[in-house]
Order: structure tokens, then sequence, then C-alpha cells
């Protein structure tokens, strides 16, 4: 069995570290935000024991265990939990593994999600020697996609039906969630296609250095 090693990855901005303890409460308030419960498939309401079970068991077992690593994503300066990297379903004999972030909503629109893929990727492919990096977005998540984008990946084609999505429900008056089933555009990333992405994301207003230990 392979498995990842307990690592951190600095940016300019960032670090993405192994959680903490530290980390329950506000990673159980970001997983309770209304879009990450739309596109993922998290428990709701998310406990702070829901939580601790993910920081303490769930996401170390998933290193360990070889299926994949899960690192909190932290600013620099402030160290406040930005939000979370995922490198799941891991494939070892393929060099391949699928790529899943989320970001808290006071941290949305400040490029920490391609910047914490960027950095995910380039550690991934340079000191891993992994060779495809794989993701899914569902076809309405528009800012999901928007990352891929940005990260240089490329379009492969879409799942049909392949995933349940959550939406409230305009007929209960306590604001329920209703399922409902949606596509997903599959989207691929290889190491060639990392070649000028820094640049154009550092034009954008950070550096795309990343560095790990």
């Amino acid at each position: 069995m392979t498995t990842f090693p307990d690592i951190s990855i600095s940016t300019e901005r960032l670090v993405l570290r192994p959680f903490e303890d530290a980390d329950v409460s506000a990673y159980a308030e970001m997983m309770n935000d209304e879009m990450v419960t739309a596109w993922t498939s998290a428990p709701q309401p998310y406990t702070e024991d829901d939580a601790r079970d993910w920081i303490t068991r769930l996401a170390p077992a998933e290193r360990t265990e070889g299926r994949g690593i899960s690192l909190a994503v932290t600013e620099f300066l402030t160290q406040r939990l930005v939000g979370t990297v995922q490198l799941r379903d891991t494939s070892w004999r393929v060099r391949s593994s699928e790529l899943h972030y989320v970001i808290a909503p006071w941290a949305r629109g400040e490029g920490y999600a391609s910047e914490a893929a960027l950095a995910t990727a380039q550690w991934l492919f340079n000191d891993q020697r992994f060779e495809r990096i794989e993701l899914r977005t569902a076809a309405d998540n528009t800012a999901a996609q928007q990352v891929a984008q940005k990260i240089g990946c490329i379009s492969e084609g879409v799942l049909r039906g392949a995933w349940i999505a959550r939406t409230r429900n305009g007929g209960d008056p306590f604001g329920g969630w209703i399922e409902v089933r949606t596509d997903l555009i599959v989207w691929s990333l290889l190491p060639e296609d990392l070649e000028g992405v820094g640049e154009q994301l550092a034009e954008s207003g950070f550096s795309a250095y990343s560095d790990w230990n």
C-alpha cells in the first residue's frame, strides 16, 4: 500500500496543512453554508461532532489507508480557515487522483480556491510524480467550473444524471432541502496543462509559486 506523506504546502497567501482539533468549530460553520450544502453530500445540519469525527478519524484514515489526503486551507497572515482541499479515489497504479475543494463563504471571490488547487496540483505532479488529476463539477456549479478552467483543466465530457444536488424546497415554510438529480462535468489536468497557468494567475494578483515540506 502507498500513502501520501503528512505534508504542508505554502503559497504566497495560504498554508495548506493537516487538520487540527482547533479547526472543528470553523470547519462545522463552513460546512453548514448553503452553497456547501447544495453541492456536496455532507450531512445536514453539519454538527461539531461531525467535524470532529472527520478531523480526528475519517480524514486521517483517508491518508493512512492510501485513498487520498485532506488539507485545511488557511490564510498565511491570520491563520483563519479558508477552506479545504481533498484528493480522493486515488489510483497509485494509474498515478491519478480526484480533486475536491470547498471555500468558506467569507473567503470567496479572492482567488483562494484556484490558488489552493493549483498548489495541490503542483505538489502532486512535481513531488509525488502523479500523471493525472480529475475534477467533477455539477452542471450548475459555475463557481467550481471557473476554478477548474483557471488552473488549466480540460473538459472531457458529461456524466448524465450522475450526481444528487440539494436545493431549497420553495413549498416548505421551514426552508427545508430537497434532492435533485443533476449532470456532472468531468475535467482533467495533466502535468503539461500547467504550463503558463502560473503566469496567468500571477496577473490576477498572486504568485502561483508554492513550496511544501
